[in-house]
């Protein structure tokens, strides 16, 4: 079994908080892990699955009395968000006691796009977000990047050896989600032909700079069409919006978000490359190489810091801007090359945001200066030595 390092993180929440919510997209880990936690735990537990009918039906009828006659287990709730009246129950029975560990709630939508979550337990409940398997978790189990580059991060998909199996699974899951998930997740009615386009169409502008009109334009729907099907997209942990950084500056700044494909192995299948080699010679690989080190660093990066990008209209860019409170702290540059040349954009990045460590990303190689406050070293030597020191 491949180690998340999440449990730890699950472990201290539920050490302090009531009712901790493990969020990520359906069969990223959630289950196995909150199963694992419940396995080392001294607290006896009680596990619900809100897709089963009969654990559904426990909770259907009289909710509060089978709660209250199980109040001092640790209850986890799975796919919580098919029953969005059970949260005012939780708030009410939290604030009747409010010891540690009393629910663990699994969720495959976030919260704020579920009517009342956000605003019933405010204040008593503590959000974990689960991505999939990082490449910290991947090189302790002796999987090597360019395997989980290429794969993703979906433990199942990992796992299976060939590659041709790896995508036959990404294939079910995106129909899954196309035809049925998204649906479910949210409550309201999608367009399967619209989601899989949209997706395949953003999957190959992956890391692009989001313009609705021209999705929507493509896509013969309205932009706010658009815009709705990109927030509930994004609420199922399918995508990452990576917003721009703005400051007091005469220059003009792009102002609009880029959008990722979280997973490498979705990315992969939805531009239809069957292997490595079929992505060397593919137009994706740059954006993926790109989207792979975006969800690295979001998922291993210390709490205190925020992520943007930067770009003016005059050429200046970093694709990954760290942010501490209100103050750039280190510009990224990602490239695919193992000799990268650093652009003159990047360096005026740096001038304009004044930051004091400077990174190129690249695959693998040894790490050298390029300039000053400019180091190029491998996403690998990053995660594991510098990241943590931000």
């Amino acid at each position: 079994m491949i180690q998340r390092i999440e449990i730890a993180e699950l472990t201290r929440l539920l050490k302090t908080s009531p009712a901790v919510a493990l969020l990520g997209a359906r069969q990223i880990g959630k289950t196995t892990l909150a199963k694992l936690y419940a396995s080392k735990s001294k607290k006896q537990t009680l596990y619900l699955d809100l897709e089963l009918e009969s654990h559904f039906n426990r909770l259907q009828n009289d909710a509060e009395s089978y709660l209250l006659k199980n109040k001092d287990k640790l209850i986890i709730i799975d796919e919580v968000q098919r029953m969005p009246k059970l949260f005012a129950l939780l708030r009410a029975l939290i604030d009747i006691d409010r010891k540690p560990a009393r629910f663990l709630l699994l969720g495959s939508s976030s919260p704020h796009l579920i009517k009342g979550v956000s605003e019933s337990l405010a204040g008593r409940i503590a959000y974990l977000d689960m991505g999939g398997i990082n490449l910290a978790e991947a090189l302790k189990s002796r999987i090597k990047q360019d395997v989980l580059w290429f794969k993703g991060g979906f433990p199942v998909a990992l796992k299976l050896k060939q590659n041709h199996a790896s995508q036959d699974w990404y294939n079910s899951l995106i129909k899954s989600y196309t035809e049925k998930d998204m649906s479910e997740l949210f409550g309201t009615e999608f367009s399967a032909v619209i989601i899989r386009n949209f997706w395949s169409m953003l999957a190959h502008n992956n890391g692009s700079v989001w313009n609705k009109e021209n999705y929507a334009k493509s896509l013969g729907v309205t932009a706010p069409t658009v815009g709705r099907y990109l927030e509930y997209m994004e609420g199922a942990f399918l995508l990452t919006r990576l917003q721009p950084w703005f400051f007091n500056s005469k220059k003009r700044l792009v102002k609009a978000p880029k959008i990722y494909i979280r997973d490498s192995g979705i990315l992969h299948t939805l531009v239809k490359t069957a292997d490595m080699d079929e992505l060397a010679g593919h137009p994706a690989i740059g954006p993926s190489w790109e989207g792979f080190v975006l969800e690295q660093i979001r998922q291993l990066k210390p709490p205190h810091l925020d992520m943007y990008f930067y770009r003016t209209h005059q050429g200046a860019e970093a694709d990954i801007v760290l942010v501490k409170g209100a103050k750039p702290i280190a510009c990224i540059e990602i490239k695919l090359s193992t000799a990268p040349q650093v652009s003159k954009g990047f360096y005026q990045c740096v001038e304009d945001l004044k930051t004091n460590k400077n990174y190129v990303l690249i695959p693998s190689g040894d790490s050298y200066n390029a300039a000053d406050n400019v180091v190029i070293l491998s996403l690998s030597e990053f995660i594991s030595m510098d990241l943590a020191r931000l």
